[in-house]
């Protein structure tokens, strides 16, 4: 225990109410990983009684600040990163910051990504001598080499290491990914899990309708992937899982619910596959609960939210041997998993599934309930300390 945790616990719990700045790039209703945690975790901390000033880029034109007690918003200026323009690449704001933080210092500054914005972030609140701590949510050095710039991933790398290295504290989800960071010279990592919605991610939203829209058989299985439709997902070998399975299962259908730059080739030339778009909320929630299998065979995950939101819908999830799959799967007990990289054995493990409707419904009633304690609030308090 340090000398801050001494001080943390003897003051009252009344007293430890704290303003916190958080710095990030994405935020709700954006749809990806990294904005559904922070989503969640700002509400977490505004039931837990902290105030938070959340910085952001601007999503739209029309984009207003929201305000809410114990919640402020101060949106700055964004460009749309490339292949990615849902989404926005905060400017240099430094000079912004530091007369924003002047005025009211914040008792801490929360980095959530690493782009010019999270950098000014870094760069003011060292000029104000504020506390920093940053989040480590994204494979930047890994996705590289699918967007052929493979000869970025090492100066990727030491970017991410120094500016990480700044701060006091770097959350990371799993303790896979802070072994393999502290190998690379990152320090000061610190294990912070993350949730899944339970009440909303159940077996229960199952829809014989949606189903039968699907051209599923009564006791047919259904294959299904969650996701961004871009090269970094590996979604060649969704496919050629799926060829597998179907040679041993014909009816088996597959559905991809997403949305990216490789949909309209992968839906030119896979007219058989079922492209449900994007899907949020209780429609994606019913999405997942209607199928039977998930493929996740991503390569480049921190963590992948999409693995214990199928875990928690009832689904047997086969996945590789790493990140949240590793964190809460049991080989053959309540998902399957395949060595890290091996495509082959990907393909026989889901293939194994496709004629084993029994063992699959099996799989995903033992799935569910190990879900069951990856509560929010458990995270948020986590996070919170």
């Amino acid at each position: 225990m340090d000398g801050a945790d001494i001080v943390l616990q003897n003051f009252p719990a009344a007293a430890r109410k704290m303003r916190v700045a958080m710095v990030t790039e994405t935020y709700p209703p954006e749809i990806n990983g990294v904005a559904m945690t922070m989503g969640r975790i700002v509400t977490g901390l505004q039931t837990r009684g902290h105030a938070v000033q959340l910085i952001r880029p601007r999503q739209h034109p029309g984009d207003q600040p929201a305000a809410q007690p114990l919640f402020e918003e101060v949106l700055q200026r964004g460009i749309p990163i490339p292949r990615y323009d849902a989404l926005k690449l905060g400017l240099p704001a430094k000079q912004a910051l530091l007369r924003l933080w002047a005025t009211r210092r914040p008792d801490i500054v929360h980095i959530v990504t690493e782009g010019p914005l999270g950098w000014s972030a870094m760069a003011a609140a060292a000029k104000l001598k504020l506390p920093v701590a940053t989040d480590f949510h994204t494979n930047f050095h890994s996705y590289s080499a699918h967007y052929g710039v493979g000869w970025l991933k090492t100066p990727i790398t030491a970017y991410l290491r120094k500016f990480h290295n700044k701060a006091l504290s770097t959350l990371v989800p799993t303790e896979s990914l802070r072994e393999e960071l502290e190998e690379m010279g990152f320090r000061n990592l610190r294990v912070v899990a993350r949730g899944v919605d339970t009440a909303l991610f159940h077996p229960r939203r199952r829809s014989a309708d949606l189903r039968q829209n699907w051209g599923a058989h009564v006791e047919g299985l259904v294959a299904l992937y969650v996701g961004r439709l871009a090269p970094e997902k590996n979604l060649a070998l969704v496919l050629r899982a799926y060829v597998a399975m179907r040679e041993l299962q014909p009816n088996l259908r597959l559905v991809l619910v997403g949305d990216g730059p490789e949909r309209a080739r992968l839906q030119r030339e896979n007219p058989d596959v079922i492209f449900a778009g994007m899907r949020t909320g209780e429609d994606l929630a019913t999405h997942y609960a209607s199928a039977d299998i998930f493929l996740f065979p991503s390569l480049t995950e921190t963590y992948g939210n999409v693995t214990v939101e199928a875990m928690a819908s009832g689904l047997a999830v086969v996945a590789y041997d790493y990140a949240a799959a590793q964190q809460h799967i049991h080989h053959c007990e309540n998902g399957l998993l395949a060595p890290f990289g091996l495509a082959e054995d990907y393909v026989q493990v889901a293939a194994a599934l496709a004629t084993a409707a029994a063992r699959v419904r099996a799989i995903g009633a033992r799935a569910r309930v190990s879900t069951e304690k990856l509560d929010w609030s458990c995270i948020v308090a986590e996070f919170e300390q």
